[in-house]
């Protein structure tokens, strides 16, 4: 390791990451003692701002529990672990009613006679009943912002700006020595490059997926499965990774970067079309553009491969002006930007990487297999998705684990010793003098990840993928070790480790199932495969990572 003599400072929890999971999370603990919160960004950073869609939650008399758990299970292809389903749409209203007391203000339908004013939902994809509750199509950003204000204004939060947490820290140099859990993470301050050493009773990855993994995404820059990446180098087991979501319908505009256009159009009548105008959906599914996300990216992947054209077209200019306006505003405005008016003309659209079903394997509670480490969100793989995410499940899940990995936290987190902490020696590394090094291998992971491990797969291309990734990684941990570390170095070295892991774990599972579909092996297999992936770093040095199976409850 890599060390210098530089501070070590103690807090009581330590949050790395500053999405919805980890500022609730924060706000969560914000009583039981101080809290550092670490975001290599700006706060407002992150995924949680793009989430357009809204909560998936049971709020009518009409809609149950059981049906929201039979959609989840359903669009999850038979790997969501059933009791975590129950769990978290049971716990969900109550979580939700918290955001409400906290000031958001879900869209409402206005009140009509004798008919009260009740939640406007939206429906979407692999929802049998309308239970999106939403804040126009800017639902993130709305709680994002509410609880940004209330972090800035608590007395026992701290947050760290533009500091990348490199390493988490699991062993002291007391005489005891040894692995003692996790014991908190080395931090980057990137603008100084310095490294301090951050204690805490317990440490709570928030980091978010991985989505920059691959060329084409609808994440923002920062989402480079650090977390992952640093959990997996510490020990920590992994889940279900070969599941990545690709969103069906992303602005297709070379100036918009992969801008997303929420799922909740197609759930208020938009059709997806050909270049040519023909309908095409009837021929996958009998939802149609109502079909959960894995089979509406697969057909899309298709028809682009079938005609050679570069996107499909969402269209729903068929709906009346004004409501599209008020109930789309933000998809509205950033369309015309770019000379697209969705009241009279289709959207050009592709899939693109949007979400990662597998990560951090934690329990009920959020708990990982190394004591005190927690994960919560998207970098987490909790068994609520399975195989496929059902539509703004996502948000329910991080408002319930927040809640639920803050208690247990709060339980653990009795008072550690004085524990000496290695600090970070930079040694004979020196600053790197060629970061077109960096540049390149950055291109090479994310377009072998586009072009090998993408919607439909193969053994052939997966291995392809392995062998250019293994000799990546190689080149980028001798790189690693030579110079000086900067948060681009640290980017590279995470979703190149990612991509590995990624691939591995797909090439260890032979059946297609949700979001794996892999042209070997074309057919679901429950008496064989309905198991969760599990990775695990190699006990032995220089050997490859361990997968293994474990069979559903």
């Amino acid at each position: 390791m890599k060390k210098s003599n530089q501070k070590q400072n103690e807090v009581d929890f330590l949050v790395i990451g500053s999405g919805l999971a980890g500022l609730m999370t924060a706000l969560k603990l914000e009583n039981a003692g101080k809290v550092l919160i670490v975001t290599k960004g700006r706060i407002q950073d992150g995924a949680t701002g793009y989430a357009q869609g809204g909560v998936a939650c049971v709020s009518h008399g009409d809609d149950s529990f059981g049906n929201h758990a039979e959609d989840t299970i359903k669009a999850g292809a038979g790997l969501c672990d059933e009791k975590i389903v129950d769990l978290v749409v049971s716990e969900g209203p109550a979580r939700v009613q918290e955001l409400i007391s906290m000031g958001v203000q879900f869209n409402l339908r206005k009140k009509s006679g004798d008919v009260p004013e009740t939640f406007d939902l939206g429906l979407e994809g692999g929802h049998s009943f309308r239970r999106i509750l939403h804040v126009a199509d800017r639902t993130g950003e709305a709680i994002h912002r509410i609880l940004i204000n209330r972090i800035r204004n608590s007395k026992n939060i701290k947050v760290l700006e533009g500091h990348f947490s490199v390493n988490l820290i699991t062993k002291s140099d007391g005489p005891n020595g040894g692995n003692l859990g996790c014991l908190g993470a080395y931090i980057l301050n990137i603008r100084t490059g310095q490294i301090t050493a951050y204690t805490a009773k317990a440490t709570i990855l928030a980091t978010g997926g991985a989505g920059m993994t691959y060329l084409f995404t609808s994440n923002p820059n920062v989402a480079t499965g650090d977390g992952m990446a640093m959990a997996f180098r510490a020990g920590v087991a992994l889940s279900n990774l070969e599941f990545v979501q690709f969103h069906p319908t992303c602005l297709y505009y070379p100036a918009a970067k992969s801008f997303l256009i929420t799922e909740a159009l197609r759930g208020e009548g938009a059709i997806l079309k050909l270049k040519s105008g023909e309908k095409f959906m009837r021929r996958y599914h009998q939802n149609r553009e109502l079909a959960p996300r894995d089979i509406v990216a697969r057909a899309i992947d298709t028809e682009l491969k079938k005609t050679g054209d570069d996107c499909v077209f969402l269209d729903i200019h068929h709906r009346d002006s004004e409501f599209l306006k008020k109930r789309f505003p933000g998809i509205y405005q950033k369309c015309l930007e770019y000379g697209i008016d969705i009241t009279k003309h289709p959207i050009p659209v592709v899939p693109a990487a949007h979400y990662f079903c597998g990560g951090v394997k934690v329990d009920e509670w959020g708990r990982t297999n190394l004591e005190r480490l927690f994960a919560v969100g998207e970098v987490a793989c909790t068994g609520l998705h399975g195989a496929n995410r059902l539509a703004s499940n996502s948000l329910l899940e991080c408002l319930v684990f927040a809640h639920r990995a803050a208690e247990m936290a709060r339980r653990i987190s009795k008072k550690l010793r004085s524990i000496k902490i290695p600090v970070w020696n930079v040694g004979s590394a020196r600053n790197p003098d060629e970061q077109v090094v960096i540049k390149q291998n950055w291109g090479e992971v994310r377009r072998a990840m586009w072009n090998y491990v993408g919607i439909q797969r193969s053994d052939k291309i997966l291995l392809r993928a392995l062998r250019r990734l293994e000799l990546l990684n190689q080149e980028i941990h001798e790189y690693y070790w030579d110079f000086k570390i900067d948060a681009r170095l640290l980017q590279l070295r995470n979703i190149s480790l990612v991509g590995e892991l990624v691939v591995r774990s797909a090439l260890a599972r032979h059946e297609s199932r949700g979001l794996h579909n892999n042209r070997n092996y074309p057919d679901r297999d429950d008496k064989k495969w309905r198991k969760a992936s599990v990775i695990r770093k190699n006990p032995i040095p220089n050997r490859p990572p361990i997968v293994t199976f474990e069979k559903l409850d």
